[in-house]
């Protein structure tokens, strides 16, 4: 297939590209290259898919609605697998317009290239973060998710009401899917094992928030990846027994579909912080503070949807997968 996948310089969407290359797809691969973390980390992700001959890399902004109707028009894509967003809860504490811009605006433009040029099937990524305030664990895509705490959140769940509603008014096959907690090789800096692993090996102390008791669905990249790609080859159709008077918030009548994808283990964090430690030979200095802005005290994925739908379920443990990270992190910054 020929396939865009928007944000092909981050962190999922890099490893993204590079396992629909390897199957044989055609990959335009989309980003902007913003600062919002180091740029030559972007580059170095970008230049292991050098000279291959089934990638095209576009620098665009999705927010640039002219570009992105050009590019609709001259690539002729299949299938849409969109990325691309301003990432971050806290940073959407300070930055809020980077979020309407990237995340609103840029979706309205990939919702109208797929509408104009009849694209088979847009796969976006929606976060665990519009949980919100929901306490009933596991999160399960059929709860309601209308109390967010933070406006990352509130972006997130607006890309799923955005892309409910061109399924039901054109008929164009949507799939959301909410991600938990990513981590694994080339990932993003902002991120707690990312910075938890800078700070040890510098001999500085690391923030713990919630005094360590917030727990998380930590997922292994390559898990997320696979899920993707089952996602992409699975077009949805509606759900004829969806009822307007008991609605169904994770489907619909229309070509719509939500899934979680996380491991369905949550692990609180200073385990995370015990396994990374022995990974790295070499002890924390804990910072313990209290729970940030924005924030919530767990995640928990309840997967039967994605595992009944397409077959898997994450595997990776954070014991297989912390390792995998730390190795990956020497060698890149020759540690």
């Amino acid at each position: 297939m020929r396939i865009l996948v928007t944000g092909a310089a981050g962190f999922i969407g890099y490893h993204l590209a590079r396992r629909l290359l390897d199957r044989g797809d055609t990959v335009i691969g989309l980003d902007n290259l913003n600062d919002y973390y180091d740029v030559s980390l972007k580059r170095a992700r970008l230049a292991l898919m050098d000279g291959r001959p089934n990638f095209k890399f576009v620098k665009l902004d999705v927010a640039d609605r002219p570009a992105m109707d050009r590019l609709f028009a001259e690539e002729k894509f299949d299938r849409v697998a969109h990325l691309a967003a301003q990432a971050g809860v806290r940073y959407s504490l300070v930055n809020p317009h980077a979020y309407v811009e990237a995340n609103l605006v840029g979706f309205m433009n990939i919702l109208e290239g797929c509408r104009k040029h009849a694209i088979e099937h847009l796969v976006y990524a929606s976060s665990s973060s519009v949980y919100g305030a929901n306490t009933k664990l596991p999160f399960s895509v059929h709860d309601n998710v209308d109390h967010p705490v933070s406006l990352y959140a509130a972006t997130k769940k607006a890309n799923e009401l955005m892309a409910h509603t061109y399924s039901h008014l054109y008929s164009l096959p949507t799939t959301g899917l909410r991600f938990f907690t990513v981590y694994g090789p080339w990932g993003r800096p902002d991120m707690a094992l990312f910075k938890f692993t800078c700070a040890i090996l510098e001999g500085q102390p690391i923030d713990v928030y919630n005094h360590g008791r917030m727990q998380r669905d930590f997922t292994y990249v390559d898990d997320i990846v696979e899920g993707v790609v089952r996602v992409i080859d699975r077009v949805p159709a509606g759900n004829p027994g969806w009822d307007g008077a008991g609605p169904d918030p994770g489907t619909s009548r229309a070509p719509y579909k939500i899934y979680n994808i996380g491991n369905h283990r949550p692990v609180e964090l200073l385990h995370l912080i015990d396994v990374l430690e022995r990974a790295l030979g070499k002890r924390a200095e804990r910072r313990l503070l209290p729970m940030q802005p924005g924030d919530v005290p767990a995640t928990f994925a309840d997967i039967d949807d994605l595992t009944r739908d397409t077959g898997f379920r994450p595997t990776t443990s954070i014991e297989e997968g912390v390792p995998k990270f730390v190795a990956w992190y020497k060698e890149y910054y020759k540690r």
